[in-house]
């Protein structure tokens, strides 16, 4: 695991108990808190209201010279010195990672370890945003079976997982678009189509099934933009770019 390089976006709080830096993912703007350095701040605060006590009890220049010598409450400070804010930097930086690609310092909800660049980058995007996918789907599906919405769920899920599957989908920004469609609508990149879903032994339309309606075999579906042959990357081209076999 290597670690940022740098800082990424802060800023300094206070909430009446000592200064603290708040730093910003880059990628979703997600917070991670550092703590405030309690004893220090208590500590300041005797030492300066017993010396303002001292002072103001010289008769007539005493709260003048006490309120310049003590100067700001170390309670209510925001103010951090270099070496407090790579302290505070030290405590949170174990949930952030730097992509290579990019260079921004992003939390670990947006960076794929496997791959170790940011999940915009990571060439297991398709697989991650997938599998983020699910995750959601699994939390909105356990909601739905508390207020009894559980088949109303997956019949929804089903018709979008058919659609997914059954449509040409942009590789950079995500979009779905009818199967056959050369170019995204919303960015121009190349489109990815989808896999054959013919089954192969009967050549039945099977609309994302994992086995054929009419004969039962079972479906096994090459993702999206992989060739079948070889399982190289084809970035949408009709031909895959390592073996030349011709992309369905």
């Amino acid at each position: 695991m290597s670690e940022p390089t740098r800082m990424p976006r802060y800023d300094i709080r206070n909430d009446g108990i000592g200064a603290y830096a708040v730093f910003y993912c880059e990628a979703c703007d997600r917070e991670y808190r550092s703590q405030p350095e309690i004893a220090t701040t208590i500590a300041k605060d005797v030492g300066k209201s017993a010396v303002g006590g001292l002072l103001r009890n010289i008769p007539l220049v005493g709260n003048a010279i006490a309120n310049n010598v003590t100067g700001e409450d170390p309670r209510y400070s925001r103010n951090l010195t270099p070496q407090q804010l790579e302290k505070a930097w030290n405590q949170v930086k174990i949930n952030f990672r730097e992509c290579p690609t990019c260079l921004r310092t992003v939390c670990l909800s947006d960076f794929d370890e496997k791959s170790g660049f940011c999940v915009e980058d990571s060439p297991r995007r398709n697989e991650v945003a997938q599998a983020q996918a699910e995750q959601a789907g699994a939390v909105i599906k356990g909601f739905a079976n508390v207020f009894g919405l559980g088949d109303a769920v997956k019949q929804v899920g089903d018709a979008a997982k058919r659609a997914a599957t059954s449509s040409a989908r942009c590789p950079k920004d995500g979009t779905l678009a009818p199967a056959g469609t050369k170019f995204c609508p919303e960015c121009g990149t190349p489109m990815e189509q989808p896999a054959s879903d013919a089954c192969p032994k009967c050549g039945a339309a099977t609309h994302g099934a994992k086995f054929c309606p009419e004969c039962g075999t079972k479906i096994e579906r090459t993702p999206a933009g992989i060739c079948p042959n070889c399982g190289s990357e084809t970035k949408g081209a009709k031909f895959c770019p390592e073996c030349g076999t011709k992309m369905v």
